[in-house]
This record gives structure tokens, sequence and C-alpha cells, in this order.
């Protein structure tokens, strides 16, 4: 009997490796969204830093806006407006990249239930 080999299911074989393969690829997917999200998170907090510290400075202290390579001289209330704006734009990208993830987690696990009914149809249809 030691000669004897489980046959393998050439269908369930091509789904496991199928299953393999968008578990690696949605993995760095979410790894991806999770390195721009914390990205976005310390541009959040590093804006915040700047806007409190503006908020300290007198109304006639010169403030620079950075432009592209340039710096053009700017308002104290312009800067802060323009720091709250890239803000909740940050904040706006966090949101999508949270909505991703979460789906490609979803998919994940409805990709991980389809494959256990098609090994519990086989196991059935084997007995």
């Amino acid at each position: 009997m030691s000669g004897d080999k489980i046959p393998v299911d050439l269908e369930l074989k091509k789904a496991f490796s199928e299953l393999q393969m968008k578990l690696i690829d949605t993995n760095q997917k979410v790894k991806f969204a999770d390195i721009q999200i914390e990205g976005l998170k310390r541009s959040i907090l590093h804006k915040q830093i700047t806007d409190k510290e503006m908020g300290g400075l007198p109304g006639e202290t010169k403030v620079y806006q950075g432009v592209g390579r340039c710096f053009f001289t700017s308002s104290i209330p312009e800067v802060r407006s323009g720091i709250s704006k890239q803000i909740s734009d940050y904040q706006d990208k966090i949101k999508v990249f949270e909505t991703n993830k979460e789906h490609l987690e979803r998919d994940i696990k409805s990709s991980e239930n389809a494959l256990r009914e098609l090994v519990k149809s086989k196991q059935s249809a084997a007995t």
C-alpha cells in the first residue's frame, strides 16, 4: 500500500495556486496602502505643528509659502488656510486608502470562502 498515491484534483490545485497568487498580490497592495497612510499621517502631523507655530507669530511677521521650487511672500492667514486645505486633502486620501484596503481584505475573504466551498463540494462528491 505504500506505493498508492492520493489522486490530485487538478481543479483544486489550480484554485489553490490562484488563491496563493491573489494573496501575495493583495498583501503587497495592503502593505503599500499602509505605507501611504502612515506617510500621509506624518505629513498631517507636520502641517499641524507648522500651523500651531504660525498661530503664535505676530500678525506682521513675514512668512513665505513654497510653490514648487520657489518661495513667495504671503500673509499668515493665507498660509494657514493653505495648510488646513492640505490637511483636509490628506485626510480624504487616507479615507480612500482605507476604503481600498477594506475592499481588498473582503475580496480575499470571499476568495477563501469560495475555495472552502469548492473543497467541501469535492469531499462530498468523493464520498
